[in-house]
């Protein structure tokens, strides 16, 4: 198999895991804060809507990310790999709660002091 298609197969697993942990962590944050109507709501948004096209966007960044730099498997991959996460990092901060009742600063009380909170 060449290199181009392995690194294919690989951006298509890495994208669907990264949208499963960013939607993991924005209905875990919105759970914790009581954001949106109701859980319901909120896990058919996150399972209908928020990963396929998560993972769609995800995969389109990895497979440009290695078409421009695919002599170099290594650096795309690297590259491919931050890439991922920042789009990740920034859909997150699209959609995460404000400020509620639970989370007067808008960040659940299980996010860790050294980690910024997503948000523009």
């Amino acid at each position: 198999m060449s290199t181009r298609r392995r690194l294919g197969w690989a951006g298509s697993v890495v994208a669907t895991a990264v949208a499963l942990l960013t939607a993991t962590l924005l209905g875990r944050s919105w759970n914790a804060c009581d954001v949106g109507v109701n859980n319901s709501a909120n896990g058919g948004f996150l399972l209908w809507v928020f990963i396929p096209v998560l993972a769609i966007v995800l995969l389109i960044v990895w497979l440009g990310t290695v078409a421009l730099l695919g002599r170099r498997p290594l650096v795309s991959a690297v590259v491919g790999g931050a890439l991922v996460l920042t789009v990740s990092w920034c859909a997150l901060s699209l959609f995460w709660g404000d400020a509620t009742y639970h989370c007067p600063s808008g960040v659940p009380p299980w996010w860790p002091d050294f980690v910024p909170a997503p948000g523009f």
